[in-house]
């Protein structure tokens, strides 16, 4: 059973699933775009779907916005505008709260990040991915080099002091060269933040029905290896496995899913959390996937398509896979307080994780080794009750 002595602190996720053009390896609920974009009926959907979930956050203050894809910068800065001057009269919009909004180079210019400014938005967060014309090509992209580097250009002439930029390797073809030729670009245009990530093939993807040739293991470490002491070198501290800050420009609403908080979720398949510290329960909510269905939903004031309650298991699993991924790891006290969990609740399976040298103990913090960060899964399968190794350990 949960006791929770405090309510963890409260995010907003807003879902924009449409695109230019599918990407081959992704498998977010993103939809190419066919026809005239529904933006004004999408507005009205999401404002009717957060007001359902608004009685189980009456006075919480929310953290962050964030805007997410597909491709959000695809709505008009006066969409976006309307959209969040909405939502600030409907939820408690703490002060300063950081606001980002993802967006492809194709698909802005100067003139558009000055009006995404002038609605409300303060971080950005720019999908380049590579800045060499064959690897954007192999990997399905619709910008090309100039595009991403004017994107950047843009974002510091439209007074973004705060952005980031996703970048990755292991592409298909990628060599050692190419792979920190895109780290040293993308540092010299100054972002604040840099995500940085190996190429994943996922189901339901174009790449996993077709498997492009990646590059072998030996080659990702030494490519991980080397972006890493670069990043360092220019001033980019790692906080998390993939993502890179300067001058204290962590992305405060990653930090929040990391560190186990809660967020509403609105938008065709976006994913919600919410602590019910009176009701001792943690639930988790789906919204409904597809951006048809989810804009027919209105009629029946219904977008949810799934709610489960947690477990404490559940719980104990969860808050690991995210608080792991953290430089820092967690302490004892925030387990605690955001799982509503005894520590003997982690304690269960950390001696076999220690034992195994993929958990490190200082006092009152736990965080991954490295060798933990580079096999996650096998960490986090100490606390899988299914999998019985937590308790090879006495």
């Amino acid at each position: 059973m949960f006791n929770f002595t405090t309510t963890p602190p409260l995010t907003l996720y807003v879902h924009i699933p449409w695109c230019v053009r599918k990407c081959p390896y992704c498998d977010f609920n993103s939809h190419a775009l066919r026809d005239t974009l529904p933006e004004k009926d999408y507005i009205v959907a999401l404002l009717a779907d957060m007001e359902l979930d608004l009685p189980a956050v009456w006075g919480r203050p929310v953290e962050s916005i964030f805007f997410g894809g597909g491709t959000p910068s695809l709505f008009s800065p006066e969409g976006i505008e309307h959209l969040l001057g909405e939502l600030r009269a409907r939820i408690l919009l703490k002060p300063g709260a950081e606001i980002t909004l993802e967006a492809n180079p194709g698909t802005v210019d100067r003139e558009r990040f000055q009006g995404f400014r002038a609605a409300g938005v303060n971080r950005l967060s720019i999908g380049v991915q590579s800045f060499q014309p064959e690897l954007l090509e192999r990997i399905g992209r619709v910008h090309d080099r100039r595009e991403a580097i004017r994107a950047a250009e843009a974002a510091h002439e439209a007074g973004f002091d705060n952005f980031n930029f996703d970048l990755m390797f292991g592409l298909p073809g990628q060599t050692w060269q190419q792979a920190l030729a895109d780290l040293d670009i993308a540092m010299d245009l100054e972002p604040a933040h840099l995500s940085w990530y190996e190429l994943t093939i996922e189901p339901n993807t174009w790449f996993y029905r077709h498997p492009p040739r990646l590059p072998d293991d030996d080659l990702l470490w030494a490519i991980q290896t080397a972006g890493h002491a670069r990043l360092e070198a220019r001033g980019y501290r790692r906080y998390e496995i993939s993502a890179y800050a300067r001058d204290s420009r962590q992305c405060r609403h990653n930090l929040n899913y990391w560190h186990f908080g809660d967020y509403l979720g609105i938008g065709a398949g976006a994913h919600g959390k919410l602590t019910d510290s009176a009701r001792r329960t943690i639930v988790r909510s789906t919204r409904i996937r597809h951006p048809r269905d989810y804009l027919d939903a209105r009629r029946e004031g219904r977008f949810c398509s799934q709610r489960r309650e947690l477990s404490p298991a559940d719980a104990v699993v969860e808050f690991l896979m995210n608080a792991l991924r953290l430089e820092y790891g967690f302490t004892t006290a925030e387990f605690t307080a955001v799982t509503g969990l005894p520590v003997t609740a982690l304690e269960a399976g950390a001696a076999g994780a220690l034992d195994a040298e993929l958990l490190i103990q200082a006092g009152e913090r736990w965080h991954a080794s490295e060798k933990g960060h580079r096999h996650l899964n096998e960490l986090l399968q100490y606390w899988l009750p299914e999998s019985g190794i937590g308790t090879r350990a006495g």
